[in-house]
């Protein structure tokens, strides 16, 4: 029996949250709206949060798991658009997002409700910016959840000018020029290259002198060749580099890109009755299991629908009597969404949030790592 274990590379695989759903709960998951670019956006922020946590108080959430959130609030505003706080005993997840969240959301349950955070991870990959001319290039990596990475890859500032006097000196001169593009041009592909790798980067976008990209350009190997793309901008002193929406549109892309080709796979192992299932019971099966490689999921499947879950991430299934057959004396009953994430999390398997209308059955699937 092959394993294909790892053979989805277009997934979210977050070991970081694995932790996290393991936990023992219950869990007050909240996300909120913290936008910056309003008066009083602190305050705005807290109001937001009131109501939620009136919410949660209701649903019987402690007071000091809501006071422990309470303390996120305030200043998230100044970290990005959207807070998301998973907080449970013993458990304070914290997390930012660039982009308000389409409500907010408080939510008091046994499994922390982490699709969010998945969603987050997919649609934010790891970007290298490289900005270049003759001279050599600055480069900028850019991750969700940790501080840029600047480089600067520098290389001979002479001779750079062709004199275009004509002659045999003009054309040996010329030739020296040709000579340092090209050398710098490999100076930064090496750079970009070693970037690239540091920060496992899903796309490399870069703007600049016409001349030093198309050098560049055939300088670079792959993969780094296979997520490489040119926008407009440039490095030149008084340039504004590559335009923020270019740059939202390019990553937009190639994340929409990640998700044609692991639904490609998934089509073509459902084709083939092989190692793919789709709609509930037999994706629950499979994550009880730990046979599942990627775990899809419709990007409006968070529902009313439930699960019933145990102490253990694998311990999930459709009723409660599955579960007490299996000896667990007290199955608790969450949502759907929540317990198949869980059990996906923590069997290292990846994620994918994938359009409704592009769904498997049910609005969830697999691809397995192994055939059936």
């Amino acid at each position: 029996m092959e394993s294909s274990e790892g053979r989805v590379g277009a997934a979210v695989r977050a070991p970081e949250l694995a932790a996290l759903v393991e936990g023992t709960g219950p869990f007050a998951s909240v996300y909120l709206t913290t936008v910056a670019d309003v008066e009083n956006a602190a305050q705005r922020s807290m109001q937001h949060w009131k109501t939620v946590r009136s919410e949660l108080e209701l649903a019987g959430a402690p007071a000091d798991v809501l006071d422990a959130v309470e303390q996120q609030v305030p200043d998230a505003h100044l970290e990005g658009s959207s807070l998301g706080v998973i907080a449970g005993p013993g458990t304070l997840h914290v997390e930012h997002h660039v982009v308000p969240p389409p409500a907010d959301v408080g939510r008091w349950g046994p499994v922390p409700a982490v699709l969010p955070l998945v969603r987050w991870r997919q649609s934010t990959p790891p970007v290298v910016v490289v900005l270049t001319d003759r001279t050599g290039a600055d480069l900028t990596a850019i991750r969700r959840d940790r501080p840029p990475v600047a480089r600067e890859a520098a290389g001979a500032d002479f001779p750079l000018t062709k004199v275009h006097a004509g002659g045999w000196s003009s054309r040996r001169y010329d030739q020296r020029v040709e000579n340092t593009w090209e050398q710098n041009a490999a100076n930064v592909a090496a750079e970009v290259t070693r970037l690239a790798q540091q920060v496992r980067a899903r796309l490399v976008v870069a703007a600049g002198d016409e001349r030093a990209l198309a050098l560049l350009t055939r300088e670079l190997d792959a993969p780094v060749t296979d997520r490489f793309r040119i926008l407009e901008g440039g490095r030149a002193a008084g340039a504004d580099g590559i335009d923020d929406e270019a740059l939202v549109s390019a990553v937009a892309e190639a994340v929409d890109a990640d998700t044609d080709a692991v639904l490609a796979v998934f089509e073509e192992e459902r084709g083939q009755d092989d190692r793919a299932v789709e709609g509930v019971t037999p994706t629950v099966d499979a994550l009880a299991r730990a046979a599942v490689d990627v775990l899809l999921v419709s990007d409006d499947v968070d529902d009313d629908r439930t699960a019933w879950v145990g102490p253990d991430a694998t311990t999930l299934a459709t009723g409660a009597d599955d579960l007490r057959g299996l000896g667990v004396h007290e199955p608790v009953e969450g949502p759907l969404v929540d317990a198949l994430l869980r059990a996906a999390l923590a069997t290292s398997a990846g994620v994918r949030v994938v359009p409704a209308d592009r769904a498997p059955k049910d609005g969830v699937g697999a691809i397995l790592r192994w055939s059936r």
